[in-house]
C-alpha cells in the first residue's frame, strides 16, 4: 500500500472556511521496527502519547507484535518543517504542534535513559535548534564548549537542590527596585490597599516602612477579626503584589520599591496581598521535584578522571621572527563578469586597527573557479607580534575597466559598492570573509581551510575589508563563493600564545631594563593637552601625535584619568608584543571603572581578551535592575565575541541563573535572533547551557514559545483571508473574523493561549483572551487577555508578525534610560517607556498601554496640565536628541491622566521622512499651539507655566549632555545588531551633535534654545503635516 498524499499547505492548518476544512482527523503512515506498515487515521489534535497508544492497540491485531516489547522503549521519529530527522521524545506535545513535514511516522529504539533524551528533546524544541544538530557539528571548539558547559550546568542545579525557600524566592520572584537616593515627587498618597486573603484591609503606612513591619501590621489587624485562635498563623506569609508575582521582602523602605513609587506618583493605593507560606512553598517543592527528576538520575558514583592529557612541546610564537604569510590555494563559484579580472585582498586587524598594509594577489581569469600564480601573501608583521586576537579579514573583488557613467543601470547594488582604486579601473566587491589567526586554544592555524564566503557588504568598508564583521563561514555553502587557503607552518612544534604569567614575565623584564623613575610623568603643559583629549567623546578619532602622548602619560592616565582607558588602548602599539605585555601589566593595577564606563570596553574596538575580561569584572558590580538595562547590548556584543568560551557568557549566564527575570529576557533576547546565520550556533549554545542550568525554567518558557507560535498561525490565517477576499472589504472582514473565532475557539489554540507567563512581563500570568485583527499592512493581532492574579484587571498585547521591532525596543531602552538618569537627578518627567519584546525573526510583542488615545481621537484639554507639561518636556528633548521621526497625530498619544507619549519608533537618528526630496519634518521636535494651549492651562501669551516647561526642557537636555558618552556607546554596541537606521559610526554622529558634544553647556543651551524658538516659529508646519497625514489616512479608509 503506497503511503498516504494528502493536501500539504492545510493539512496542519487550523478549521478555517478560507484555508480549506482541515479534519479532525489525519490519516498517518506508521513505519515499525518489525517491518510491517501500519496506515491509520488518528485525531490531529491528539497528543504523541495517545498516538502511540493507538498504534499499539492496533499493532495487537497484526503479525510479529510480540517481537516488539515493551511500549516505553520506543518514540516516535518524523522529518519536521526544517526537512531535519527529529525525535518526538516529549510525548505531551500534539501532533499538529509537532507539523511533520509528511504524515508519516516511524518507531524507533530509545538508545538511553529516558530522563536525558526528554530534557534534550524540550530544549531542542524551546530553543529553536535540535540539539543533534549541535551534535553533528564536527568543530572541537563547540564539543569541548558543550562539554564545560554541561557540567557547570549539572553543578549549579545541585546547588539549587541546596537553596533555601527564601533564597530560592529571592532569585525567582524578587522585586524591581528604584535606584537608592532618587526623591518622590509632591503629594504623596500614604494610604495602603492590602488585600487579606478574600478580606480587604486599608493600612495606613509610612513610606520609610520596610516589608517586615508592613507585613507584622497587616497580620495584626487581620488576627483582630478572625480570633487570637489564629495567632500561629503569624510570621507565615509572605507580601505578593495583587496582580504579579512579584514578592516584597528585605529591609528597604517601601518608597524604593518600584511598585510602590509608581503608585504613589499616580495618586493610587497600592495593592498587595498576603500569601502564606504553604502556597509559595509548593511552588518551590514542585520546582525542586523538576530538578530532581533530572540531576539524581546520575549514578552516585562519580566517573573515573581521565588520566592526564601528555604535554606535547610548543614554540612560543614570540620566538618566531619570521614575517606572516598565507597561501591562496583557489577560489570557487565567484561570482563575476567574464571579461573581469578577479582579486583577493587580505588584511590582518586587531579590533578596526589594520596591523599592516593589505596584501594583495595577482589577477585571475576565469567565470567561476579561479587560482592566481602568485598565491603566497606575505605581509608586514613579524608572526612573534600577532596580538592574540588578530583576524584574518578577506575580500574577493573584480577589477574592471573604467566605463562611462550611464544614466542608468541595470545592477544599482553593484554601483553602491564600486570604489576606484586607480585610474582607468573599477573595483567593486564580490565576496568577504574572516577567520582567527590563533584558535580558541591559542595555538597558530596551521593547514588548508575552506572558508565559505558572505557576499552581503556592509555601508563602510576598511580598504575594502569588512573586520566588524563575523568569524563564523557562511553556512549556505551550496551557492556561496569558497576560498580554499593554507596556514604554513613555522616550527615543527604547535605555535601558540604565551599564557598570562609569561606576559607579566616580559612586562617585568622590560621595567627593569627600562628607567621606571621617570616614566610617564608629564608637566603642567602636557597634563593639561592629556586633559583635553581624555575628555572627549568616544566618536573623537586620535591622531598619532596624540596616541604617543597617551602611552607615554600612560601612569599619569591611571592616577588622574582612569575612565580614560578606552583613549589608552586605543593608543598602544597592539603590533608590537612588548607593548601589549606592559599594558597587560598596567591593566593588573588600574582602578576599577564604573558599570557605565566599562561598557564601552566591550565594543568591537577592545578585542583584548584580558581588557574584555577587565571590563567584565567591572560589569559584576551591577545590580540586576541595572543589569536589565544594559541586556539587550550585552547580548548583541557577544557577536564581537571571538571565542565560544567567554568572560562575557560566563557572566551573563552566571546572573541569568541567579535571577529568574534576567533569565527570561535573556533568552529570549538569543532566541529572537536563532535565525541569523551568523549567531545561530553560538546563540544556540548559550541557549542550551541557560536551559540545562535552569531546569524549572523550559516548561514556563515553552508555554510561551508555543503559545507565540499559535498567534503567527492564526495571524498568517488572516493575512490568506485578506488576501483572496481583497475585492470585497465588507465579506473580507466578515469571513476573517468567522475564520479566526473559529481558530481559537480549537482546544488546540485556546489551551496553549491561556494560563502563560507573559513574555513582556515573566510575572504577570495571563488567563483568557479576547482578539481581533488590526486593519494594517501585517494585520497585527490586539489581544486583551485577563489577569489570572487579580480579577477585572484587563492588559493589552498587540502581537506583530512581519515587522522588525527591535529598533523600537532599543529606543524604548533608551528612554527607559533616558527616565533612568532624570529620576537619579530628582527630575520625574512622568515618561511612559512601554513594554516590547522582539521575539523571532520579524515577529514580537507589544505592550498596551491602558487609558490611552492617539491625540487625533481626543481633544485635549487643561485639565491634566502638570502631568502633560513634564512628559510634554521629556519627550520633547527624548525625540529631539535621538531624532525621531515620522511624528503625527497617530503616534503621539495622552492617558487619561494626561501623561503624553509617543509610540511607533520606525525612524530614529534624524532619518526624517521625505516626499519629493523634500524632508516632511523641519522642527527638530514637537510643539504645536495645542499642546501650548494645555500647557499653559488656556492662557495666552507665554505665562510662567510655559516658562516652567521650557525650564524642564533645558534641565532635562543638560542632564542627558552629562551622559552623553554613554548614550553613543549603548548605540555603538549595537552596530552589528543588523538595524536597517543603525548600520555605521555615522549614523552614531548624529547623537554627538544632537548633545552638542565637544562644547561647553553655555553653548549647547545656545544650540538648543535656538532649536527650541525654531519649533516654536515653525509649529504650523507640524499642523499642516498632521492634518495632511489625517486627509491621506481618511483616503485610504
Amino acid at each position: 500500500m503506497p503511503p498516504a498524499m494528502t493536501d500539504l499547505l492545510d493539512i496542519w492548518a487550523a478549521h478555517s472556511p478560507l484555508a480549506g476544512h482541515a479534519p479532525d482527523q489525519i490519516t498517518v503512515d506508521f513505519l515499525l521496527p518489525t517491518g510491517i506498515y501500519i496506515q491509520m487515521d488518528v485525531p490531529r489534535e491528539a497528543t504523541i502519547q495517545h498516538i502511540k497508544l493507538l498504534l499499539w492497540k492496533q499493532a495487537q491485531t497484526l503479525p510479529l507484535f510480540p517481537a516488539l516489547g515493551e511500549m516505553e522503549s520506543y518514540m516516535f521519529e518524523c522529518v519536521n518543517q526544517a526537512a531535519v530527522h527529529e525525535e518526538l521524545e516529549d510525548e505531551t506535545r500534539r501532533l499538529c504542534d509537532v507539523r511533520p513535514f509528511l504524515p508519516v511516522l516511524k518507531l524507533v529504539t530509545r538508545n538511553c535513559g529516558r530522563a536525558e533524551r526528554l530534557l534534550d528533546s524540550k530544549i531542542g524544541v524551546l530553543i529553536g535548534k535540535g540539539l543533534h544538530e549541535l551534535d553533528a557539528i564536527n568543530d572541537q571548539e563547540v564539543k569541548d564548549f558543550r562539554s564545560k558547559m554541561f557540567r557547570l550546568s549539572e553543578e549549579r542545579m545541585q546547588r539549587v537542590q541546596k537553596m533555601s525557600f527564601s533564597e530560592w524566592l529571592q532569585a525567582c520572584f524578587s522585586p524591581q527596585l528604584e535606584p537608592a537616593g532618587t526623591t518622590i515627587t509632591d503629594g504623596v498618597n500614604e494610604q495602603f490597599s492590602l488585600l487579606v486573603f478574600q478580606d480587604s484591609a486599608s493600612l495606613k503606612v509610612s513610606s520609610s516602612c520596610t516589608p517586615t513591619e508592613l507585613m507584622e501590621q497587616a497580620v495584626r489587624k487581620w488576627l483582630t477579626t478572625h480570633g487570637p485562635e489564629e495567632e500561629a498563623w503569624r510570621g507565615q506569609y509572605v507580601l505578593r503584589l495583587s496582580h504579579c508575582l512579584e514578592f516584597l521582602f528585605g529591609d528597604h523602605p517601601l518608597i524604593q520599591y518600584k511598585y510602590i513609587r509608581t503608585c504613589m506618583q499616580a495618586k493610587e493605593s497600592p495593592h498587595l496581598t498576603l500569601v502564606h507560606n504553604s502556597t509559595v512553598k509548593a511552588m518551590f517543592d514542585k520546582e525542586m521535584s523538576t530538578i530532581g527528576a533530572v540531576v539524581n538520575r546520575k549514578s552516585s558514583n562519580p566517573p573515573l578522571p581521565l588520566p592526564p592529557k601528555r604535554r606535547h612541546p610548543t614554540t612560543c610564537v614570540w620566538d618566531v621572527s619570521r614575517p606572516f604569510k598565507i597561501v591562496l590555494v583557489n577560489a570557487s563559484k565567484v561570482n563575476a563578469e567574464e571579461t573581469a579580472k578577479v582579486q583577493v585582498r587580505a588584511g590582518l586587524f586587531h579590533g578596526t586597527e589594520l596591523l599592516c598594509k593589505p596584501a594583495v594577489s595577482s589577477e585571475s581569469s576565469g567565470r567561476s573557479d579561479h587560482m592566481w600564480k602568485e598565491n603566497t601573501l606575505e605581509f608586514d608583521i613579524s608572526v612573534s607580534d600577532l596580538p592574540r586576537m588578530t583576524r584574518l579579514c578577506f575580500a574577493i573583488y573584480a577589477v574592471m575597466d573604467k566605463v562611462k557613467k550611464q544614466k542608468s543601470t541595470k545592477n544599482p547594488h553593484i554601483n553602491k559598492y564600486q570604489t576606484i582604486r586607480k585610474a582607468g579601473k573599477v573595483h567593486y566587491p564580490i565576496a568577504w570573509v574572516n577567520t582567527m589567526v590563533f584558535d580558541y586554544k591559542g595555538q597558530l592555524k596551521t593547514g588548508d581551510i575552506n572558508l565559505h564566503c558572505w557576499s552581503s557588504f556592509p555601508d563602510e568598508l576598511e580598504e575594502m575589508l569588512n573586520p566588524i564583521g563575523t568569524i563564523q563561514t557562511n553556512p549556505y555553502t551550496e551557492n556561496a563563493t569558497a576560498l580554499y587557503i593554507h596556514f604554513p607552518e613555522y616550527s615543527s612544534h604547535p605555535v601558540v600564545f604565551p599564557p598570562f604569567d609569561k606576559i607579566l614575565e616580559k612586562a617585568a623584564e622590560i621595567a627593569r631594563a627600562s628607567d621606571c623613575g621617570t616614566m610617564g610623568r608629564g608637566g603642567k603643559k602636557f597634563h593639561i593637552e592629556l586633559k583635553e583629549i581624555m575628555e572627549r567623546d568616544p566618536l573623537s578619532q586620535l591622531c598619532e601625535n596624540e596616541k604617543d602622548l597617551i602611552w607615554t602619560l600612560r601612569y599619569d592616565c591611571r592616577e588622574n584619568f582612569p575612565q580614560s582607558l578606552p583613549k589608552l588602548l586605543l593608543s598602544v602599539k597592539w603590533s608590537k608584543h612588548e607593548d601589549m605585555a606592559q599594558l597587560q601589566a598596567l591593566l593588573q593595577i588600574w582602578p576599577k571603572l564604573s558599570p557605565r564606563d566599562a561598557l564601552e570596553l566591550l565594543d568591537f574596538n577592545y578585542p583584548d581578551q584580558y581588557v574584555r575580561e577587565y571590563a567584565v569584572r567591572c560589569l559584576r558590580d551591577m545590580s540586576n535592575e541595572e543589569l536589565s538595562q544594559y541586556l539587550l547590548q550585552l547580548v548583541q556584543v557577544l557577536r564581537y565575541e571571538p571565542y565560544y568560551d567567554c568572560a562575557l557568557t560566563h557572566f551573563l549566564l552566571e546572573r541569568a541563573q541567579g535571577n529568574r527575570k534576567i533569565g527570561h529576557f535573556l533568552f529570549w533576547h538569543l532566541r529572537s535572533e536563532i535565525h541569523m546565520p551568523a549567531v545561530s550556533i553560538q546563540f544556540a549554545l548559550i541557549l542550551e547551557s541557560y536551559c540545562r542550568s535552569c531546569i524549572p525554567h523550559i516548561e514556563i518558557l515553552k508555554k510561551q514559545v508555543e503559545a507565540l507560535s499559535k498567534l503567527k498561525s492564526v495571524n498568517e490565517l488572516i493575512k490568506l483571508g485578506t488576501t483572496k477576499n481583497a475585492r470585497s472589504k465588507t465579506k473580507e472582514a466578515m469571513l476573517t473574523k468567522e475564520a479566526m473565532m473559529t481558530c481559537l475557539r480549537q482546544s488546540g489554540y485556546s489551551e496553549t493561549l491561556s494560563d502563560l507567563h507573559s513574555p513582556l512581563n515573566p510575572h504577570i500570568l495571563l488567563s483568557g483572551i479576547k482578539c481581533r485583527y488590526m486593519d494594517s499592512k501585517m494585520k497585527p493581532l490586539w489581544i486583551v487577555y485577563n489577569n489570572k492574579l487579580m480579577t477585572g484587571d484587563n492588559l493589552g498585547i498587540i502581537f506583530k508578525n512581519g515587522d522588525d521591532l527591535r529598533q523600537d525596543m532599543l529606543t524604548l531602552q533608551i528612554l527607559r534610560l533616558m527616565d533612568l538618569l532624570w529620576k537619579e537627578a530628582n527630575l520625574d518627567l512622568r515618561i511612559v517607556p512601554y513594554g516590547c519584546l522582539a521575539t523571532g525573526d520579524r515577529a514580537g510583542l507589544i505592550e498596551v498601554v491602558s487609558s490611552a488615545d492617539t491625540i487625533a481621537n481626543i481633544q485635549l484639554t487643561s485639565k491634566d496640565g502638570r502631568e502633560f507639561t513634564l512628559s510634554c518636556a521629556g519627550y520633547c528633548v527624548a525625540t529631539y536628541v535621538l531624532g525621531i521621526g515620522d511624528r503625527h497625530s497617530d503616534n503621539i498619544m495622552v492617558r487619561s491622566t494626561g501623561q503624553l507619549f509617543h509610540i511607533d519608533f520606525g525612524h530614529i537618528l534624524g532619518n526624517f521622512k521625505s516626499k519629493f526630496g523634500i524632508k516632511r519634518e523641519r522642527v527638530p521636535f514637537i510643539l504645536t499651539h495645542d499642546f501650548i494651549h494645555v500647557i499653559q492651562q488656556g492662557k495666552t501669551g507665554y505665562t510662567e507655566k510655559f516658562g516652567s516647561f521650557r525650564q524642564y526642557c533645558e534641565e532635562a537636555y543638560l542632564i542627558l549632555r552629562k551622559n552623553g558618552n554613554l548614550f553613543i556607546t549603548l548605540f555603538a554596541l549595537m552596530l552589528t545588531a543588523g538595524l536597517p537606521e543603525l548600520t555605521s559610526v555615522k549614523d552614531i554622529q548624529y547623537l554627538k551633535d544632537s548633545l552638542a558634544l565637544g562644547k561647553t553647556d553655555d553653548e549647547a543651551l545656545k544650540q538648543f534654545r535656538q532649536k527650541f524658538d525654531e519649533a516654536l516659529r515653525e509649529s504650523w508646519t507640524t499642523k499642516v503635516n498632521w492634518m495632511a497625514h489625517n486627509v491621506a489616512k481618511d483616503n485610504r479608509s
